[in-house]
């Protein structure tokens, strides 16, 4: 019995039944205008849920009294776009209408046709109830009572449940929403996991590399290790600091939304700035960047900066040879400068690795290495 009453006890299941009620006020309100015209309501809300705003207020209304306090309850809350989400707005309307007709004749025909059964139990006729107006009273009416109780306990939580889940059918995310944070969501990952890699190598490297020489420094006694300890703890902590700002810069970077980040449309950009470091760019764009979906361009931007970065690092000002392509479905990435000396060893670090991890996440593949006598990375990622 406490599992049955349970739903009496929650919250929700009274804010659900304010929800359906508020359609009630308006139709309340036309029929002390004209009675006999009830369908008036039910067609002004054809244009009224055109409108692109009503679904943010419909979408409002749904998170606080449908799902209070849930905290992804599947509704959106975006001003339609397209025309089927209008539609899907003025269907809603019509059917959250259409239950709280149900529910409010429900609300007050119910507990009245169990107080006119107490009634008839009790020997009191209602005469003017063209159904109980020919009953005989008898004692047994009262056996009837719990029925109507019982209806209007189903109707209130069952017509809760359906309108809540009516509403994450027709009020929840369009494709071109979902395609959206999915975008975003994507976005959140790569930065999160490139993020952890940074800190991990810089960081990590640095408190290792303090750690260990401040030990052998105090253990051989040595002023002049100490001095060359003390100076390559220095050092170190000076490239973690640079590479800490880099982090933080894209920490910062993360509170811009997503279609303010820069894509491989901004390439220029980014090859003057390289060009403006001392290296010799030569570049070679085929196809149309444009076209490039938004997280496949965003990350083709960051493989291009993070391989730039790299032949600045390492090999200095030196001829690099930028090759980007659009064609077959796919975006093709190449940078290619001369194997130095400092490069004939093979390069690692957090950069290469994200260049391999932003590759694989979008279902593509990066190669990194020597080839030829020049070191390259090659990247390939799907458009689609």
């Amino acid at each position: 019995m406490g599992r049955f009453l349970r739903p009496l006890l929650r919250g929700t299941t009274y804010t659900r039944l304010v929800h359906l009620w508020v359609p009630m006020l308006v139709v309340s309100v036309w029929l002390f205008i004209d009675m006999s015209k009830p369908w008036v309501p039910a067609v002004a809300l054809i244009p009224l849920g055109l409108i692109p705003a009503v679904r943010t207020g419909e979408g409002v209304q749904a998170q606080l009294l449908l799902s209070p306090g849930v905290r992804d309850p599947g509704f959106s809350v975006a001003p339609a776009t397209a025309w089927r989400d209008r539609l899907r707005t003025v269907l809603w309307l019509e059917a959250r209408m259409a239950l709280g007709v149900v529910t409010s004749i429900a609300c007050v025909w119910l507990p009245i046709l169990a107080y006119l059964l107490a009634g008839l139990a009790g020997g009191r006729v209602p005469h003017d109830v063209p159904v109980l107006a020919d009953a005989t009273p008898h004692w047994w009416y009262a056996l009837l009572v719990p029925l109507p109780l019982l209806a209007w306990y189903g109707i209130v939580v069952g017509l809760g449940e359906a309108v809540t889940a009516l509403a994450r059918w027709l009020l929840g995310p369009s494709a071109g929403e979902r395609l959206a944070a999915l975008e975003e969501r994507t976005e959140q990952l790569l930065e999160r996991n490139r993020i952890a890699h940074e800190l991990h190598d810089s960081i990590g490297h640095a408190l290792t590399v303090a750690v260990v020489q401040a030990g052998a420094a105090r253990a051989a006694g040595d002023p002049a290790f100490t001095d060359r300890a003390l100076a390559a703890i220095e050092e170190t902590g000076r490239t973690a600091l640079e590479d800490l700002e880099r982090v933080l810069g894209v920490l910062r970077e993360a509170e811009r939304p997503v279609s303010g980040r820069p894509t491989l449309a901004e390439a220029d950009r980014l090859l003057e700035s390289a060009r403006a470091s001392g290296a010799k760019v030569d570049a070679e764009l085929a196809g149309a960047l444009e076209s490039v979906p938004g997280p496949v361009s965003r990350e083709g931007y960051r493989i291009l900066q993070e391989a730039l970065t790299n032949a600045l690092r390492h090999a200095g000002s030196v001829p690099v040879l930028v090759r980007i392509e659009v064609a077959a479905g796919l975006l093709s990435l190449e940078v290619r400068n001369p194997l130095t000396a400092h490069m004939s060893a093979p390069v690692r670090g957090s950069g290469l690795r994200g260049i391999h991890e932003r590759a694989a996440l979008l279902g593509g593949r990066a190669s990194t290495g020597p080839d030829q006598g020049d070191w390259q990375v090659r990247a390939e990622l799907p458009l689609r």
